[in-house]
């Protein structure tokens, strides 16, 4: 008999848990053509407006027609190019770290990341609001997994204390993902070398944005240490596609060795990894786009302060990552929907991507944002009100 789903699917439909796929048919910096229709996006991760970059788009071209369309095979076949070598060498000093390996996806990154690190006999200590990749690769590796409270560091020294696995990882987020807060790495890295830890940072939302030239959150605390392992996506504020792990020498070479995620899977193309190259060097050179981002950030938060519904509330994100709580479901679609009528693509964030009870509006600002868009977002906020579809 075939399996059928209708009934599992009617249950997601009574939750208000059902996700809908859109169609972009244009991209325009941050207006969409979105199912037909002209958007006002402010849904993407390309923090700094690098995605449509000419220079960019120049690098891909140049770089498909010397290299062609495909890797053809696993990085540690033939897969793995010049222009792969070259930015694995570019990205490791640009967080100042060692050695760098390139990954096609922050997803798979993580899930190869920490089995390759820890297994039987093991610990992973994990913050409760860590990204689902980096849940699954705690799942996967085998080890014990410990979850602390959102950047409990007491809690989390607690449970190293008690620990008696033969080694132990810390993992976590730099800039959470739905909440835009930063954890607290340097009290993190304190425990990882008292308890004799690795501490495994997850910086996919402040990697390009904080730190001096973009290098990231580590860069921003100014941590160095030989426990510390680096972990960033490149499809978000990078603008283009994939992930990398930075760390000792030694370390990464042991992650090469041993992600099955990175050795049973096609290499990106060269293409990609030629893109990148040129865009490590406008998060360098091009300081305005993070100023950009914090002033947007200052007027968003402003206008919300004035204009937000009773019981909405707007976390104390100080990153472009700028989610306003509005509670259940049902309430957090009807504002998504609501915005969606006005021009306005803001997602709606449900469980269980965030905890029961804590539904969202996920607001992300970009560098390609003017004042006026926010303006204008911060009108359309405005005359909103609490309420649920009919």
């Amino acid at each position: 008999m075939t399996p059928d789903f209708t009934a599992d699917l009617d249950a997601l439909d009574a939750a208000h848990l059902r996700r809908r796929r859109r169609v972009v048919q244009r991209y325009d910096g941050v207006r969409l053509t979105v199912d037909g229709r002209e958007m006002l996006a402010f849904c993407s991760n390309d923090y700094l407006g690098l995605a449509q970059h000419p220079a960019l788009i120049e690098a891909a071209c140049e770089a498909a027609a010397r290299f062609g369309v495909g890797a053809t095979a696993s990085p540690l076949v033939c897969g793995h190019s010049s222009a792969h070598e070259a930015l694995e060498a570019e990205l490791a000093a640009f967080v100042g770290l060692p050695r760098a390996l390139y990954f096609y996806a922050g997803f798979a990154a993580n899930v190869g990341i920490v089995p390759a690190l820890v297994g039987r006999g093991d610990a992973v200590f994990s913050d409760t609001l860590n990204h689902a990749c980096l849940i699954d690769g705690a799942r996967l590796s085998r080890a014990d997994v410990q979850v602390y409270p959102h950047a409990d560091v007491d809690a989390l020294g607690r449970l190293l204390a008690a620990s008696s696995a033969r080694r132990k990882l810390i993992a976590t987020d730099a800039v959470f993902s739905m909440d835009g807060d930063i954890a607290p790495l340097p009290a993190l890295l304190e425990l990882a070398n008292r308890f004799d830890a690795l501490l495994l940072i997850d910086d996919a939302h402040g990697f390009g944005v904080l730190g001096e030239g973009g290098r990231g959150t580590a860069a921003m605390f100014g941590l160095r240490s030989p426990r510390l392992i680096v972990m960033a996506t490149l499809g978000k504020a990078a603008g283009v596609a994939g992930a990398f792990v930075a760390g000792e020498d030694d370390l990464v070479e042991w992650i090469m060795q041993r992600a099955r995620s990175y050795i049973f899977a096609t290499a990106a193309p060269a293409l990609i990894a030629e893109t990148l190259r040129v865009s490590l060097k406008l998060i360098a050179a091009e300081e305005w786009r993070r100023q950009t981002l914090q002033d947007l950030n200052r007027r968003l938060r402003a206008g919300c302060a004035k204009v937000l519904p009773s019981g909405w509330q707007l976390t104390a994100s100080k990153t472009p990552i700028q989610p306003i709580i509005i509670g259940d479901n049902a309430s957090a679609l009807a504002a998504m929907s609501g915005l969606w009528q006005k021009g306005f693509w803001a997602p709606a964030i449900r469980p269980p991507t965030v905890p029961e009870g804590t539904a969202r509006l996920r607001l992300s600002l970009s560098a390609a944002h003017t004042l006026g868009d926010v303006d204008q977002l911060i009108e359309a906020l405005a005359s909103l009100a609490p309420q649920t579809p009919g």
